[in-house]
């Protein structure tokens, strides 16, 4: 890997910054950008091989002794996560931050760049979302785009719309001006959009551009369904383009696809085949990670062989879900109600499969249904009730379920009631939300006020559930049922509660009681039977004097998933296939699964305090790690000691080192 500085001021002057002689981090990227497979065939070369005697793996035909040559245009876009780190300074330099990145395809770089954008999530709806539409002073967006705040685009579209010049934006940033007047097209038919309303050749134009349905919508003030009927009537429909690495020349012999509105005929290829869609979680970020890829990846292995033609989506150039040779049939692109309904035409799938997409599956989901799409699994209506989660609160105490008090939150206003209601410490947790975002601790009626605010802000329904915070022994509980059987594995944290599951030490087996482990049985079950679930699942619960309080239940795969899968040796992503494809598990009653006997399986959470300057050093509910070690052994302190090893940067202190141990004011 070589980088390069091309002087932008023209004239070709270019300087060396850095070689690597190894696969490097854009190694994956330029593979999936391009169909050129660089690890494979340098794996090849190394073994003897020659490039002329090996064949190009997209076409069958051609030999890899060739640069790739692209019909398309591909846009990387970072994804960071700075916001979730006390003190972080939110500045882009030369040390890397970011935690995962999302790849676009496109016909011309604004189509695949405000994809990106889309993906990446910064906005909730893209770079014409709320932030833009936000009024402020130009002067503190230019300031946003000199300091090199994350998210570039977002904020120079906000600037054009504010007045600034590309010759401006471009002197603040050093962006090329090319860049910048592609965007400047897109911000100016956002504003045609948003002051004249919506026209179809608005519509047309705004589609050829890359702006979605749901952010033509917000511009024109209308409903995102009512954009799709109308651009549906109009005959607006993207068509199915191939990536095969020599810009048509010779016909791809893989379903390596992308969605565009700028093509002429459809080339996705298929038989009559039964097919699924599996959505993907999108790019790395805090709270989601391989972890779910994996879980893609064995359920669609599993589907295969129980006579599926799966379908991937996902977005994420770093994940084994988006090889081309993994897939089969690969859609590169968006995952969104717009870009899942089309795909679904095109392939023919049967149903979507969201729960193994993390967060971003269970944001979707009720949207699919609206889009008249079938989840399998389970209904929109019970994600959507489990994610708000004060309906599934009160569904599960009926059905005897012991909760902590809790009460809903929609107004920092409501914080006095809440503290008559549920009392001091108080966790406050934000509906539809991933790794802890915006979830806090409160220990005083300020704290709790500010809580609720940040999570009212951060829930994408204005919801927020403010339980009482309870210490005690917390578990995770991940399942999977059909509604008759059900497989679940107890895990214990070390930590104490109130540290987010993604940051604990996870231990197996769980070592807890009987009267514990029937009461997580007897919790497992009323989920189940409450919401009609089908598939894998996650709950949280606290142990303390007694009694098990839940705290959480995600209606999906899991973080732990994989870890649970592998301590245990049954793989609940295949058993999930089974549960949602073939009719069941095929046993009855409940099956509590932990390692074999005598062996212990121990998880620790990898961090990256030492990147991020200012970051202060400290756990809560929201999780801060971006990654993990486990350890499975034949003693639990011989497990626990090299998972924790396992990780960067953790090592034994040397003989006289003193080891710090911070509490928290009011704890």
């Amino acid at each position: 890997n070589v980088q390069l500085a091309l002087d932008p001021g023209g004239g070709g002057t270019h300087y060396v910054i850095e070689t690597n002689p190894r696969m490097s981090r854009s190694s994956a990227l330029a593979s999936k950008a391009t169909g050129y497979p660089l690890a494979y065939i340098a794996a090849k070369l190394a073994l003897g091989y020659t490039l002329c005697e090996l064949l190009n793996t997209v076409t069958g035909r051609t030999t890899a002794c060739f640069e790739p040559s692209l019909d398309y245009v591909v846009v990387k876009v970072p994804r960071w996560d700075l916001e979730k780190f006390d003190g972080a300074i939110d500045r882009l330099d030369s040390e890397m931050k970011s935690v995962g990145e999302v790849m676009a395809v496109g016909r011309s770089f604004i189509e695949a760049l405000l994809k990106a954008m889309r993906m990446v999530g910064a906005d909730r709806l893209g770079v014409f979302g709320e932030y833009y539409a936000r009024d402020e002073p130009l002067e503190a967006v230019m300031e946003r785009l000199r300091e090199r705040k994350p998210y570039w685009p977002l904020h120079a579209a906000k600037a054009l719309r504010l007045g600034a010049s590309v010759e401006e934006i471009s002197r603040a940033t050093g962006i090329d001006r090319f860049f910048l007047m592609q965007l400047e097209d897109a911000v100016r038919l956002a504003e045609e959009i948003r002051g004249g309303g919506l026209t179809p050749e608005r519509l047309a134009e705004a589609k050829r551009l890359g702006i979605s349905d749901e952010e033509v919508a917000f511009l024109s003030g209308g409903d995102w369904r009512g954009v799709m009927a109308e651009r549906e009537s109009l005959g607006l429909r993207p068509l199915t383009r191939r990536i095969d690495t020599v810009a048509g020349e010779v016909d791809a012999e893989t379903n390596y696809l992308y969605l565009t509105y700028n093509a002429w005929e459809d080339e996705f290829r298929g038989g009559q085949a039964r097919r699924i869609i599996i959505l993907g979680a999108g790019g790395f970020r805090i709270g989601v990670s391989v972890e779910f890829d994996w879980s893609v990846v064995e359920y669609l292995r599993e589907a295969r062989r129980l006579g599926y033609d799966p379908v991937v989506l996902n977005f994420n150039p770093e994940t084994v879900s988006t090889d081309w040779d993994v897939a089969g049939n690969l859609y590169f692109d968006e995952v969104r109600p717009e870009t899942v309904r089309e795909v679904a035409r095109v392939t023919g799938a049967e149903g979507v499969v969201a729960f193994l997409a993390g967060q971003l599956g269970n944001s979707v989901a009720r949207r699919l249904e609206e889009a008249g799409l079938r989840l399998i699994g389970g209904r929109g209506d019970s994600i959507d009730l489990a994610e708000r989660k004060w309906g599934l609160n009160r569904l599960l105490e009926r059905a005897g379920v012991e909760l902590p008090p809790w009460s809903v939150a929609r107004d920092p206003g409501d914080a006095g009631r809440l503290l008559g209601e549920v009392g001091l410490p108080a966790i406050v947790r934000p509906a539809y939300i991933i790794g802890g975002s915006r979830v806090r601790i409160a220990w005083s009626l300020e704290e709790l006020v500010e809580a609720v605010r940040e999570a009212v802000a951060a829930s994408l329904t204005g919801e927020a559930i403010v339980a009482r915070y309870i210490e005690g022994v917390e578990v995770d509980v991940d399942a999977v049922s059909d509604g008759r059987g059900l497989a679940m594995v107890v895990m214990r944290h070390v930590e104490e509660a109130g540290v987010h599951s993604g940051d604990s030490t996870m231990i197996l087996p769980s070592g807890l009681p009987r009267w514990a482990l029937k009461k997580l049985e007897d919790l497992a079950w009323a989920v189940v039977e409450e919401t009609g679930y089908r598939g894998p699942f996650n709950f949280q619960a606290i142990i303390a004097g007694g009694s098990v309080y839940l705290v959480e239940v995600n209606l999906r795969a899991s973080r732990s998933m994989p870890f649970a899968s592998k301590a245990t040796r049954f793989n609940l992503a295949a058993a999930a296939a089974h549960a949602t494809l073939a009719g069941g598990l095929g046993f009855e009653g409940t099956l509590l699964l932990e390692p074999p006997e005598g062996r212990y399986a121990v998880k620790s959470p990898q961090f990256s305090w030492q990147r991020l300057k200012g970051a202060y050093p400290g756990l809560g509910p929201e999780m801060r790690s971006t990654g993990e070690s486990a350890y499975i052994g034949s003693g639990l302190h011989e497990a626990l000691l090299m998972s924790w090893l396992g990780a960067k940067g953790n090592r034994l202190p040397r003989p006289g080192e003193a080891v710090l141990v911070y509490t928290p004011t009011g704890r």
